[in-house]
């Protein structure tokens, strides 16, 4: 069934090499639904910012779809008006908050909200629908993840950047109508936590008061049974028995083995660990993973993945296995690990014995490699096909978002799965996928070994999952052009941009150089303009404070700072008019440029505020030529390090290290902190 493609519209906001936070989650939960159903729940929309959702059964030994009377999804009538980051349910068994139709709780992050529904049921038609509880605003800080309570259902608990948490119970919140939640008095400052360590996630453990935090750099079990809360560390990098790799490498994703609240894994940039809370410190299983950047790694038992199996030869391991996928929705990769008891033992041995009141694990096989997508070949031509197709994009396009990729799934529960197919050998698992242009089943079968070669013949080629505009039309001319700035490039993912400048300045020029000529009025023009939006020629932190006349954020006063200090003939290179303009050739032809008016009102550059220039590639009595002051024509990161370059004298590409404009702004807000708390202070 098509969706809306998840893909609204372009993102410049993080690095091509960086996954976007909307891949860092599961996007799609299933939620156990009366009658022998599932819901499927999912974030919708032209910003992915309402959750929609299908009701699926199965019906004749095939699953069945349930829409809305037009054949579409489900969708939520509360508009939350920021993308969702993170959704998940759970079932409830009770009549919440008074209302018995309700058969579960959905949770659905954004980046500083939470919000949270309530999964009812029609009871003429048995329809699904969702009715919106309330929320809570996080305005200090931004959430990281949240989790709900496997014991007590309406509970549900939110770790925020800054290592706070929140205990929500929904049951009270509801009834009061009050979702403020209750801050956990945690003392982080006791736990010995580094201060450039970042919070990856929140889990409970076998109580409902005791809870499993975890860090970059440390892993810790919070206890809040008593009075007084207590933090003791469970894992932290460096530790003996970690491995020396893993002291430089931060942790990067973390999952609860919800099977008895005991046991967690964590992974790092190479290696993922299994440990046990009844022994901290020391992992009780480690693996070298081999897939870049994981963000999503989940605990699962052997018996819920190799269900409906016609003979019993494996069902012991089955029983007593589990199995971790680890992977990355940003890259595509995916991977499983299994491991469970030993059955090498014989009765009666000291072993056997000793396994009866002690558990020990054991890693079975190698890991083996998971493909979520079904679709592919992975022999040496279809391997090299990819990354040319990939190596072919534009730097800033990312192929992630040229390409159906899976952007979340949840794994069928096994009894509605075994309706869905015969009995075989080894048993298996129905799986539903959320891809970037729908959701979709997939079955693990040993049929798809054979669907290799119709994969490999079928290959083709990135498609555009990018430039979507929702349910809008696009009326506009399909046919883009592209300038390479290349400079913006080097500014914004390598931090190189001294390099390319002057790398740039010491290449020959085909034409003669002239020198450029400034008159008086037009730099009397530039910075009285300037002065009118509150940069002036002072070089006073304290002066520029004073000029302040409407609310301004430190970084805004640090960029006026910067902008205050540039020399005078960098400021008349940076703004310009039109007649000064040379227009550039493009297929052909002779295409003017087009920039912003500088404005009368008091507004910092690059003033995002300002009104469009009145401008037309071809000139007539109708329209004239415009002579007003437009700019910046030169970003101020360039201007900045051409200031650098003209104070040294010589360009020298050893030396271009030690430019860097985002240490210039860093210190420059460091500076106004300072004066700004001084200030404070005489007040």
């Amino acid at each position: 069934m098509p969706l809306t493609p998840l893909f609204s519209k372009p993102s410049f906001t993080s690095s091509p090499h960086l996954p976007p936070s909307s891949f860092l989650h599961n996007r799609l939960h299933l939620l156990r639904y009366p009658n022998d159903a599932i819901l499927a729940l999912f974030p919708v929309g032209a910003n992915s910012d309402q959750v929609g959702f299908l009701l699926l059964s199965v019906k004749d030994s095939s699953l069945d779809v349930r829409a809305d009377r037009n054949g579409d999804i489900f969708v939520s009538t509360k508009r939350l008006k920021h993308r969702i980051v993170q959704i998940l349910a759970t079932p409830i068994g009770y009549s919440f908050s008074g209302n018995p139709d309700s058969v579960g709780l959905v949770l659905a992050c954004t980046m500083y909200v939470v919000h949270w529904f309530s999964v009812k049921i029609d009871k003429v038609d048995s329809k699904p629908g969702l009715i919106y509880l309330g929320g809570k605003v996080f305005k200090s800080c931004a959430v990281v993840s949240a989790c709900w309570s496997p014991h007590l259902s309406e509970e549900c608990l939110v770790l925020l950047q800054s290592g706070e948490l929140f205990l929500f119970d929904l049951d009270y919140c509801c009834s009061n109508s009050n979702f403020k939640g209750n801050r956990l008095k945690i003392m982080w400052d006791n736990a010995d936590c580094s201060e450039d360590g970042k919070w990856l996630g929140c889990e409970f453990s076998w109580h409902p008061r005791i809870l499993i935090v975890a860090r970059s750099d440390a892993v810790f079990l919070v206890d809040l049974r008593f009075d007084e809360c207590s933090v003791s560390c469970l894992a932290k990098i460096g530790m003996p028995g970690v491995g020396e790799l893993v002291h430089k490498e931060p942790l990067v994703s973390f999952s609860m083995d919800g099977s008895d609240g005991f046991h967690f894994t964590v992974a790092s940039k190479s290696l993922l660990f299994l440990y046990d809370i009844h022994n901290p410190l020391v992992p009780v299983l480690q693996w070298s993973h081999g897939i870049d950047k994981p963000c999503y790694v989940h605990v699962f038992k052997l018996s819920e993945l190799r269900s409906h199996s016609k003979n019993d030869k494996y069902e012991e391991a089955s029983e007593s296995g589990f199995c971790i996928i680890m992977g990355s929705f940003w890259k595509c990769e995916w991977r499983i690990f299994c491991y469970g008891s030993s059955f090498h033992d014989p009765k009666g041995s000291t072993a056997y014995e000793i396994s009866k009141f002690c558990k020990s694990y054991y890693a079975w096989e190698l890991p083996s490699d998971l493909s979520l997508l079904g679709n592919e070949c992975f022999c040496g031509t279809c391997l090299s096909r990819k990354e040319f197709l990939k190596s072919a994009l534009p730097l800033w396009v990312n192929w992630q978002k040229k390409k159906d990729i899976v952007v979340g799934f949840g794994i069928l529960d096994k009894d509605l799965s075994a309706l869905l197919y015969e009995p075989d050998s080894f048993g298996g698992f129905t799986l539903i996928r959320l891809m970037s242009s729908g959701t979709q089943r997939y079955c693990s079968s040993w049929d798809l070994v054979k669907k290799s070669e119709i994969a490999h013949n079928d290959l083709s080629d990135f498609k555009d999952y990018l430039y979507s505009m929702g349910d809008l039309e696009y009326e506009f001319i399909k046919k883009f052009k592209y300038f390479k700035l290349d400079y913006l490039y080097e500014y914004f993912w390598n931090a190189d941009l001294a390099k390319h400048l002057i790398w740039n300045m010491k290449k020959p020029c085909g034409g003669s150089l002239q020198e450029p000529f400034f008159s008086v009025e037009f730099r009397d023009l530039i910075l009285e303009k300037l002065k009118v939006c509150g940069v002036t020629r002072s070089s006073s932190v304290s002066d520029v404070f004073r000029d302040i006349s409407i609310p301004t954020s430190i970084h805004e006063v640090a960029w006026r700072r910067v902008w205050s200090g540039l020399p005078v003939g960098l400021l008349q290179w940076a703004f310009s008019s039109y007649s000064e303009f040379l227009e550039v050739l493009m297929d052909r032809k002779q295409v003017s440029l087009e920039f912003l008016i500088v404005p009368d009102s008091p507004q910092l550059p690059p003033f995002f505020l300002r009104r469009p220039s009145c401008r037309s590639n071809k000139w007539s009595h109708k329209v004239q030529r415009d002579d007003a002051l437009v700019g910046p024509v030169l970003p101020l990161p360039m201007l900045s390090v051409l200031q650098n370059i003209h104070e040294i004298g010589h360009f020298d590409l050893e030396e271009a290290d030690g430019f860097s404009f985002q240490e210039e702004v860093s210190l420059e807000c460091k500076e106004v902190m300072k004066v700004a708390s001084k200030m404070t202070v005489r007040i």
